[in-house]
């Protein structure tokens, strides 16, 4: 594994866990939502967020955390496995809910100079957790479907359930 891409619910734990494979693999590590959130929550125009992308994967050796749609031909197409965090939808919710809290409170800086809002989080049609229990089981549907496709065919591809799972995995590798 040199070049790994990780997809799940929002929430499930993408970031954290390609921070630590990124160090094991001795890598980069690339979160795709830095690359696309501006100030503002504004999404970078489509053609930038693909160069972007593309730079950001140009090395030997890196993990990307994210979903999106839009840069899933160049990211998996360079990876050579994906690690898909499949964790049942109720967990998922409860770990959004611990991280919601903890960066509402701290005021953490997110990318662009972001902040989560506890009112966008809870009264908005733009709330993470409204978005998570959308995208959730359309990503169970979706992601098999891809994967079947011949141009991602050379992937290797893990899919964990339960945490437990990836600290066993993880395990395994030798940290950096």
């Amino acid at each position: 594994m040199n070049c790994v891409a990780i997809v799940g619910t929002t929430g499930s734990g993408k970031s954290t866990l390609g921070e630590r494979l990124a160090a094991r693999i001795g890598g980069a590590f690339v979160d795709l939502d830095a690359l696309n959130w501006g100030p503002g929550w504004t999404p970078a125009p489509v053609p930038l967020f693909r160069e972007r992308t593309a730079a950001a994967l140009s090395g030997e050796r890196w993990a990307v955390a994210g979903n999106y749609r839009e840069v899933r031909a160049i990211v998996w197409g360079r990876a050579d496995s994906l690690v898909w965090l499949d964790y049942p939808l109720p967990f998922v919710l409860w770990r959004l809910l611990r991280r919601t809290a903890r960066r509402v409170a701290t005021q953490e800086e997110l990318w662009g100079g972001n902040r989560e809002r506890l009112r966008a989080q809870f009264a908005s049609r733009d709330s993470l957790f409204l978005y998570a229990v959308k995208t959730h089981y359309r990503r169970r549907r979706e992601y098999p479907a891809d994967l079947a496709k011949p141009e991602y065919t050379h992937l290797r591809v893990l899919r964990f359930r339960r945490p437990g799972e990836v600290e066993r995995w993880l395990d395994g590798w030798p940290v950096s």
